[in-house]
């Protein structure tokens, strides 16, 4: 351990966590007793606040460390992150003010609670609900991984030391996370978040230009990285001829071509059916704010580019680690002064707080509306709904930490990876639902169980070197020996297909397809119009 480094993370990480709990008086409303105001945060964000809150649940921790640690590892298909990134955003600027028009004018908190308003179907509205619980878990726990690689790189819990020793770090921090998020709701990762995004666009913004400088310049990187893949290429020519290596490249030959594309649109879709992101949308005050971060939000993608590159950086600076993840905690601990490498650990550790918090509210938002008064107690009051969510939150964030302390680290991180694929089995029934009623409840139903069932078998198929089950996000098309595939793509279309071709049949059948609870001007409503206020005092409301 680095005495410096440490120092300034210990400072750091108590300044966030004072925040956390002061964030219970930030913006305070009347009472905290209800869903809109501990997990919504008084739905009242203004461009401003939204803008840092749902670019700190969308850029987590894990992503600092697994997006350039794929390129460290020589992945050709690792910069997929960076299009869909910047695919994604045009497609919310289309559908996410008409879910917040319609979630504002009827007191919707969860896209589960549009669905039943939608389809009139409690059960459609449970399968959303638990899908979303389902693909936040082990991404929850992912954020762990993501701070437990930095603990480890900086000596505080290495492998070397007794499990009590390992874990206890990473237990001070969610027990911490636990408290401020208990008592202050969303209102803690949004003030967190202001923190966390301004240290992370530093520590990228000084590293892509300072470490290229003492590295001879992005040229000479480039050929480092290219000759170094070369070389393994060469000396591992037979064992990837035999299919035990994989080749190592900057970019995709043809063959992955197909992969590259379904993964950056796959995860595009996906992205914003995870209830974290659907959270942070409905807390903005007004339609506007979305559209406005819709266009603003691409700075992150900015971002993201640059950090895939310093997995190239630290092949070029000689890095070496036995786990891809560590890559880049390893390049600052050796590359940057040591009370700088202390700010970089905090932005990463920080970065993992702030996306937690969100899911974990999230999590316990789909539980309390949609299972718990659903089918609990249906006369559930507002105060006992926000007493419900606070006590999920918790048990959430202990189940997350139970996962990745139990389960292998490569077998956390390939099961998150089954998180795209579950979620993205929500949208038909959320987007398709915010344009068209024409979809039948059961036909969606019925889609949305043969694509989880096909898109989990497919991904228990898929072996790795580490594990014979769920070992990657990709699959060999059915009728092809050679291209692969994103297999949440290959899940959502044959859900699509199930869902039209039942549709069709149902409806012919006359089945009923119940009451539709929402208007055609539900879906354009704004700020001010009638039924669509701000639960805070609009003079305290962020503009």
């Amino acid at each position: 351990m680095n005495g410096v480094a440490v120092g300034v993370f210990v400072f750091l990480f108590l300044l966030v966590t004072i925040l956390g709990f002061a964030a219970a008086r930030w913006r305070r409303a009347k009472d905290m007793g209800s869903l809109d105001e501990w997990g919504l945060g008084g739905r009242g964000f203004g461009t401003f606040i939204a803008w840092f809150l749902i670019g700190g649940d969308i850029y987590t921790a894990y992503t600092f460390i697994a997006v350039p640690a794929t390129l460290y590892a020589g992945s050709a298909v690792g910069f997929f992150a960076v299009p869909y990134t910047i695919v994604v955003y045009p497609l919310i600027f289309l559908f996410l003010p008409r879910l917040w028009s319609v979630s504002h004018r009827h007191g919707y908190v969860t896209p589960a609670d549009f669905v039943e308003g939608r389809y009139d179907s409690r059960p459609l509205a449970l399968a959303v609900a638990v899908t979303g619980i389902l693909a936040t878990m082990p991404y929850i726990a992912l954020q762990l991984v993501g701070m437990q690689v930095v603990l480890e790189v900086m000596g505080i819990g290495s492998e070397d030391d007794n499990w009590f020793v390992k874990d206890l770090p990473l237990f001070i921090a969610f027990a911490v996370l636990a408290a401020y998020t208990y008592s202050s709701g969303l209102r803690a990762p949004a003030l967190i978040a202001f923190v966390k995004d301004t240290l992370i666009y530093l520590v990228i913004i000084v590293a892509v230009l300072y470490l290229p400088h003492e590295l001879g310049g992005w040229g000479n990187i480039f050929d480092t990285v290219s000759k170094g893949f070369g070389d393994f290429n060469t000396e591992n020519a037979d064992a990837i001829a035999a299919g035990e290596a994989t080749p190592k490249a900057i970019m995709p030959p043809e063959t992955l071509h197909l992969a590259y594309g379904s993964l950056a649109l796959g995860s595009a879709l996906a992205l914003f059916m995870y209830p974290h992101s659907i959270t942070g949308v409905l807390s903005t005050r007004s339609r506007s704010v979305i559209r406005r971060n819709a266009s603003l939000l691409p700075a992150y993608s900015f971002l993201l580019g640059l950090l895939a590159l310093l997995g190239f950086v630290a092949i070029a600076a000689g890095v070496k680690v036995a786990n891809p993840q560590q890559a880049v905690p390893q390049l600052f601990e050796n590359e940057f002064p040591a009370w700088f490498a202390g700010v970089a650990y905090a932005a990463i550790v920080i970065g993992a707080l702030v996306p937690a918090a969100i899911m974990s509210i999230a999590a316990a938002n789909l539980w309390t509306r949609n299972i718990y008064r659903a089918f609990i107690n249906r006369d559930a009051t507002h105060a006992q709904e926000a007493r419900q969510a606070k006590v999920v939150s918790l048990l959430v964030k202990f189940g997350a930490l139970v996962f990745v302390l139990a389960l292998s680290k490569d077998f956390a991180i390939n099961l998150q990876l089954l998180g795209g694929v579950w979620i993205l089995q929500t949208l038909p029934a959320i987007v398709a639902g915010l344009y068209t009623r024409w979809f039948h409840r059961w036909a969606l139903l019925a889609g949305w169980a043969v694509g989880m069932a096909y898109g989990t078998w497919l991904a228990y198929g898929v072996a790795s070197p580490t594990q014979s089950h769920f070992g990657g996000p990709l699959v060999l098309l059915p009728w092809s020996d050679t291209t692969k595939v994103y297999i949440a793509v290959l899940a959502f279309g044959l859900n699509l297909l199930v869902a039209i071709v039942l549709t069709v049949v149902l409806r012919a059948a006359n089945v009923s397809a119940g009451t539709d609870r929402t208007r055609a001007d539900d879906y354009t409503a704004d700020f001010g119009d009638e039924g669509v206020q701000a639960e805070l005092d609009p003079d305290v409301v962020a503009r």
